[in-house]
């Protein structure tokens, strides 16, 4: 089943189910039998005063009985049945809680795109009055302006011009399905060999290599990061070797004081290399499991940067042959496409092989998602959903495709 169908599967109900027509014919169509019910006791009972003083002793004499019982016995059983409540309630497994939950991150981590994106798709069918040249021109501008990217937005109108007349769309919903399923299907070919995990060391300690430029969260992600496997029992070090921006030393040490993970620095203007050295150094020697390296982002001087990164990553491979064992680009998802700019300036400089894509939940413009991986064939390996320490999370291709188009396909 391919992931169109998926999500249409998850999410095409839209709706809750109508009532069968049977049913509620039953409750309108029947008021008899309750009307004989009613008047039932006035009809065979006599209103004779003698049975109405024989029924008021009755009551009494029950009232007396009933009051003198003890309320001990009366109260007895009510402990058992909490008991019995619980045992027939089987909790769900564990996976199923930590998936739901994970789908739940992706909700609400890419509301604002699926609000946004739906809302551009909603304006463009709004105009529609039938699938001509103009209706194309318009699609092609609304997918752009969405951030899905320029060959993106190409390739879905080509592919539309013939999908629409071969399924002979013409209802608003039909054009809207098959505007997400186009996407869906080229954004599922595209990483059908894409690799988002993280690699890690077979021995010895992992170092992982992070590049982008200033202000995209770089430094917040290292330390996210690292509080996530020093929460999980790894032993990790962090390395400050951006000592070229002012004040980026110190923010990374104030993470490694709030995670509380050990930071290798040098003073501000030092040789990056030098400092990367020391940590790898240390890292072997006092058997670390994970090295988190910041570096500088100064894009605009490409030729320094880039000696800069190459000096970094021989120092790295010289002391571990097979490090770095990850090369991972920090993008802010809200810049748009100003990101697919600097990825593509950025593997000029090094050999990036993942995207971190901070911001996602601060955004409207996860449309970026299918542009990096349709036209820069770069996998993303992180995503940022929020503020909060855990809300860095590994990337999941089909939560992304559900958060994103879920409520064009819910609102048949």
């Amino acid at each position: 089943m391919g992931l169109f169908d998926k999500l249409k599967r998850a999410f095409g109900g839209g709706q809750a189910e109508a009532k069968p027509e049977s049913e509620e014919k039953v409750v309108t169509e029947n008021p008899a039998p309750q009307a004989e019910v009613e008047s039932t006791p006035a009809a065979v009972e006599p209103a004779t005063e003698e049975k109405t003083k024989a029924d008021q002793a009755e009551v009494n004499q029950e009232s007396v009985e009933t009051e003198s019982e003890p309320e001990v016995e009366v109260a007895a059983p009510i402990p058992v049945q909490p008991a019995e409540v619980e045992e027939k309630v089987a909790p769900k497994p564990a996976k199923e809680v930590a998936a739901n939950e994970e789908t739940k991150r992706y909700e609400r981590g890419l509301a604002k795109s699926r609000k946004g994106f739906g809302a551009k798709i909603n304006a463009l069918l709004a105009n529609f009055r039938s699938v001509d040249e103009d209706f194309f021109e318009e699609l092609e501008e609304t997918l752009i302006e969405a951030d899905v990217g320029f060959e993106t937005a190409m390739k879905i109108s080509d592919q539309l011009r013939d999908e629409v007349k071969f399924q002979n769309a013409k209802k608003k919903a039909d054009v809207s399905d098959v505007i997400v399923e186009k996407l869906v299907d080229l954004y599922e070919a595209e990483g059908e060999n894409e690799d988002n995990q993280l690699h890690f060391a077979t021995q010895g300690p992992t170092v992982f290599l992070f590049v982008g430029v200033n202000g995209v969260g770089k430094t917040t992600t290292i330390g996210k990061l690292a509080h996530r496997y020093q929460a999980a029992g790894k032993k990790v070090l962090m390395a400050a070797a951006d000592t070229f921006r002012a004040g980026a030393i110190e923010q990374l040490v104030e993470w490694g004081k709030r995670v509380d993970v050990e930071v290798v620095r040098k003073p501000e203007k030092s040789d990056p290399a030098a400092v990367v050295f020391e940590a790898v150094k240390k890292a072997k020697e006092e058997d670390y499991d994970l090295l988190l390296v910041d570096t500088a982002g100064r894009l605009q001087n490409k030729v320094n940067l880039m000696n800069e990164l190459e000096k970094i990553q021989r120092v790295i491979t010289r002391e571990l042959p097979d490090a770095p064992h990850e090369v991972l680009l920090a993008l802010d998802a809200t810049t748009g496409q100003n990101a697919l700019t600097q990825a593509k300036q950025f593997g000029e400089v090094t050999k990036v092989s993942g995207i971190v894509l901070t911001k996602l939940d601060g955004t409207a413009r996860g449309g970026i998602v299918l542009a990096i991986r349709n036209e820069l064939h770069l996998p993303v390996k992180l995503v940022g959903l929020g503020e909060q320490m855990d809300d860095l999370r590994d990337f999941n291709p089909e939560e992304f495709v559900y958060g994103l188009f879920k409520d064009l396909i819910a609102q048949r």
